[in-house]
């Protein structure tokens, strides 16, 4: 069991009791996981992030697997919330600011399978919030979304040195992102920065 995992499970032994029962996880894939790691962290409601891999069909991928294999996985974050204090939908809407919805392709300078952008549900509830936040955003900018809205399956946690990458390395973080155009392009296709 990796290190996230344990800090997560100790997390979620503090919250305790009711609070306990609030305590859910969504997964979506935005591209490269170390990107799609930060806007949820900083949510009020949002216990922790882990970047792995879901979607596929082989058991316990690695990274070089993952990127340069056949194994129908993408790169993935599992988001670990308080329900109580931050619902589904607005983690939906936090997911599709940060990624481009019209590329079916990757995302941004990650190209490939891998880096293909969807959102992972785990039951109809989440279906249907997930169809209605896409129909609303294709709405607001008047195109067709290409991204997927998959059955969730197993989420494998990546290796420990990719998490909270962006933390652990600002410099090469800020670095890949940068010229990655990926702050860009958002602008381009949502109409204002996030930061």
């Amino acid at each position: 069991m990796g290190a996230v995992r344990i800090a997560v499970l100790a997390a979620l032994a503090l919250v305790g009791g009711a609070e306990a029962q609030t305590v859910r996880t969504a997964v979506f894939a935005g591209g490269c996981f170390w990107c799609m790691e930060p806007p949820y962290d900083k949510l009020d409601g949002v216990i922790a992030t882990t970047s792995g891999y879901t979607g596929g069909h082989a058991e316990s991928p690695t990274y070089e697997q993952v990127t340069f294999g056949d194994t129908g996985h993408l790169e993935a974050v599992e988001v670990t919330y308080d329900a109580e204090r931050i619902d589904y939908e607005t983690l939906l809407d936090v997911f599709w600011r940060n990624i481009d919805p019209f590329d079916d392709l990757g995302q941004f300078c990650d190209r490939g399978d891998s880096y293909r952008a969807a959102v992972f549900v785990a039951n109809d509830s989440e279906r249907e919030l997930a169809e209605a936040t896409r129909r609303a955003g294709e709405e607001k900018l008047g195109r067709v979304f290409l991204t997927r809205i998959l059955e969730r399956g197993r989420f494998y946690p990546a290796e420990d040195y990719h998490q909270d990458y962006y933390e652990k390395n600002p410099i090469r973080y800020n670095y890949y992102r940068f010229r990655c155009r990926r702050d860009d392009r958002l602008e381009q296709v949502w109409g204002e920065r996030l930061d």
